[in-house]
């Protein structure tokens, strides 16, 4: 769809080990893709958020902070392996496939692109980088542990991030300004990460539940990705021109 993509693929190649590398492999996405791909405001926000959860890491308060950096790294790598899989041409998550499809589509503005992607990786894969790090440190996702505790200490950070993004990337993709009053408006608004967050944890209990049946965990997977589906698309209407607004018979008075 552009003609960076191969190199954009290169960079996919080499799975993150820590928060570091994970930095680094968002950073060149950032450095290699146009103002004019949607993907870049995704991109761009997903820096920010890693940048401040790891900031917040650092600065101390939290319980087990080497769970979460360890959450962070596999929760990239889902994002890494889905680009890199719809890059390729290899099957991929439908709410993968509807962000990097839209891609160029300049009447969609930067903060759908955002929140379109953010959404496919909390809602589809946040639950199962919870597993997987659960996996990897030895404890099971359960409310009220001490890693629920600290991945909900996150949240306000987040949001702070997220709230900021909103005003930041609400313009069309190569900046042109939006109507005054559309969906997008109530589209934006109503999207919360701690919400969001919420039920990624509440479905990787599921999901942890389900492990030792791969049937079952590959259809609750796919019924996830569905449903995260049609919220990406829904983000992903563009916000009509201003004639397209104006309808025969409108006019009042």
């Amino acid at each position: 769809m552009f003609p960076y993509d191969p190199t954009l693929l290169a960079a996919l190649q080499r799975m993150p080990q820590s928060v570091g590398d994970v930095i680094q492999t968002i950073q060149t996405i950032n450095s290699i893709c146009i103002d004019g791909d949607g993907l870049k405001w995704f991109n761009w926000l997903y820096l920010q958020v890693t940048e401040a959860i790891e900031t917040r890491v650092a600065s101390g308060g939290l319980t087990d902070p080497a769970w979460l950096a360890e959450l962070d790294v596999q929760f990239a790598r889902l994002y890494f392996g889905a680009l890199g899989s719809t890059l390729s041409g290899q099957p991929t998550p439908g709410c993968w496939r509807a962000l990097v499809e839209r891609r160029n589509h300049a009447a969609i503005a930067r903060i759908q692109f955002a929140l379109a992607g953010i959404n496919a990786h909390i809602n589809h894969d946040l639950p199962r980088a919870i597993v997987d790090t659960c996996q990897v440190t030895a404890t099971a996702p359960q409310m009220g542990s001490t890693q629920y505790n600290d991945y909900l200490a996150l949240n306000s950070t987040l949001d702070s991030v997220i709230e900021s993004a909103k005003e930041m990337l609400h313009v069309r993709l190569l900046g042109e300004a939006l109507p005054v009053a559309s969906h997008l408006e109530d589209s934006v608004a109503a999207w919360k990460i701690g919400a969001a967050r919420e039920a990624a944890w509440q479905n990787a209990e599921v999901l942890w539940h389900l492990r030792q049946v791969p049937t079952l965990s590959r259809t609750f997977m796919d019924s996830l990705d569905g449903l995260t589906t049609v919220a990406s698309k829904a983000l992903l209407v563009a916000a009509p021109s201003g004639s397209e607004r104006e309808r025969p018979g409108s006019e009042t008075g």
